[in-house]
C-alpha cells in the first residue's frame, strides 16, 4: 500500500473515532412522507421536500424530456434552450426581480455568484452560520471576509464602520432562513445597513422560498425588502433540482460572464427547467400546503418540548432537536429509525462543535397521524434514554 493510501485510511479512522464518519442511506422509490430504506417503510422527517412536490405528477409530466435529455454544453456555448429562458423569466417575476440566471444547483449558484461579484480589494460581511456554499463563495472571491456574529446586526454595523471604507466594493451575505437552526435573518436591519454603508445585500432564500412570503416568494418579500442579489433553489420546497440568481439585468449579466460554475459547467437539462416551471405554478397556489406544513411543525415543536427535548424558539418548518454529543445524537437517530422514524443526526462541521442535533423537518403531505407517531416514538426514547 502506498503512503498516500495509508494517509487516506488514517483520515477516515480519525473521522470514525471522532464520531463524524458519515454513510448515506439508500432511499428506494419516490421521495415522500413515507420512504423505503433497505426494503422497510419508514416515515421521513429529515427531507427538504417541504411541500411534498418531489413526486408530484405535474413535475413528472413536465420533465418528460421532449426537448431532449441533455443541454449539450455550457450556457454560453449551445446550452441555453427555450426551457431555461422561460424558467428564468418566470422565476425573476416570482421574486419581483428584473432578471434571473438558472444554475444546476444551489451550491453552484452561491459559489459562482459571490465569486463573480466581488474580488480582491473588496470586502464581504458574512453571518457566522451561513451555509457552506456561501462560505466557499466568499473564500473563492479573494475578497477580505469579515464574519459577524449570528443574526447580530449591531456586530455587523461595528464591522462595517471599521472596515467598509478600506474596500472598493462591499457585500453583505446571509441566508434568509438558516437551514440547521430554523431561524430567520434580521433582513430589514441588514437592508438598512446595506443602504447606510453603500454595500450590496445578497440573500440566499433556499429554505424559505416556497414556504414564506406572498405566494411563497420568500422572507425578503415578507420583510418588504429588495436584496441586491437573491438566490433561490428549486431543490427544496419546489421538489426538484436547480437554483437561480435573481437581480438587476446588469448583475445577472456579470454573473453569467464571471461565475465559473456557470461559465464552465454543462447547462442544467431542459427537463429540470420545465419541472421547475411546473413546481412554480404549484407553489404559487400552495397556500393551504404552506399552512399545513407550519401547523405540523408547530405540533411537533410543542410536543417535543413537552417531552423535555431542547428545541430553540422558532416558527419555521425546521426543528433542531439539540443533543450536543456526536455519538448520542447518532444513537438516537438509529433508535428512531428502528421504530420507523427517519431523522438524520447533524454533526460538525455542518454545525458548530458541541451542537450536534437531530434536524426534524415535516412535510405538508404528512398526515396528522404521522405527526402523532413521531411524537410517540420520541416519547418512548425520552423515557429510556
Amino acid at each position: 500500500m502506498t503512503r498516500f493510501r495509508e494517509q487516506i485510511g488514517g483520515a477516515l479512522r480519525e473521522l470514525e473515532e471522532a464520531g463524524l464518519l458519515r454513510r448515506p442511506f439508500r432511499i428506494e422509490g419516490p421521495q415522500g412522507p413515507e420512504v423505503r430504506i433497505d426494503g422497510r417503510a419508514v416515515l421521513c422527517f429529515c427531507s427538504n421536500n417541504y411541500l411534498g412536490l418531489a413526486n408530484h405528477p405535474d413535475l413528472l409530466a413536465a420533465a418528460d424530456e421532449h426537448e431532449g435529455y441533455g443541454a449539450g454544453a455550457s450556457r454560453l456555448i449551445t446550452g441555453t434552450m427555450r426551457a431555461h429562458q422561460e424558467a428564468e423569466r418566470a422565476l425573476a417575476d416570482f421574486v419581483s426581480a428584473p432578471a434571473a440566471a438558472l444554475f444546476a444547483n444551489g451550491y453552484a449558484a452561491n459559489v459562482g455568484t459571490i465569486q463573480a461579484l466581488v474580488r480582491e480589494g473588496d470586502a464581504i460581511f458574512s453571518d457566522a452560520l451561513n451555509h457552506a456554499s456561501l462560505i466557499d463563495g466568499c473564500r473563492l472571491s479573494r475578497a477580505r471576509v469579515h464574519v459577524y456574529r449570528h443574526r447580530d446586526a449591531e456586530h455587523l454595523e461595528s464591522l462595517l464602520h471599521a472596515h467598509r471604507t478600506r474596500a472598493e466594493r462591499a457585500l453583505i451575505v446571509t441566508d434568509s432562513l438558516f437551514s440547521m437552526d430554523g431561524v430567520a435573518a434580521p433582513l430589514r436591519d441588514l437592508a438598512r445597513l446595506a443602504g447606510s454603508y453603500d454595500a450590496g445585500l445578497l440573500v440566499d432564500e433556499a429554505h424559505a422560498l416556497g414556504v414564506f412570503g406572498p405566494q411563497g416568494s420568500g422572507l425578503s418579500a415578507a420583510a418588504e425588502i429588495v436584496p441586491d442579489v437573491l438566490i433561490g433553489t428549486l431543490g427544496k420546497a419546489f421538489g426538484g433540482a436547480g437554483a437561480f440568481v435573481a437581480a438587476t439585468e446588469a448583475v445577472v449579466s456579470l454573473v453569467q460572464n464571471r461565475a465559473r460554475s456557470y461559465v464552465y459547467s454543462t447547462a442544467p437539462p431542459p427537463s429540470l427547467a420545465r419541472a421547475g416551471l411546473a413546481a412554480l405554478s404549484l407553489v404559487r397556489r400552495g397556500s393551504e400546503a404552506r399552512t399545513t406544513l407550519l401547523q405540523h411543525a408547530s405540533r411537533l415543536r410543542i410536543g417535543l418540548r413537552d417531552l423535555g427535548y431542547d428545541l430553540p424558539r422558532g416558527e419555521s418548518q425546521i426543528l433542531p432537536v439539540m443533543i450536543g454529543d456526536n455519538d448520542r445524537t447518532m444513537r438516537l437517530s438509529a433508535r428512531l429509525l428502528e421504530q420507523g422514524i427517519f431523522v438524520q443526526g447533524i454533526r460538525p462541521p455542518t454545525v458548530p462543535r458541541g451542537t450536534a442535533r437531530l434536524r426534524l423537518t415535516p412535510m405538508a403531505t404528512h398526515r396528522p397521524e404521522h405527526i402523532d407517531q413521531a411524537i410517540k416514538v420520541f416519547a418512548s426514547l425520552a423515557s429510556n434514554d
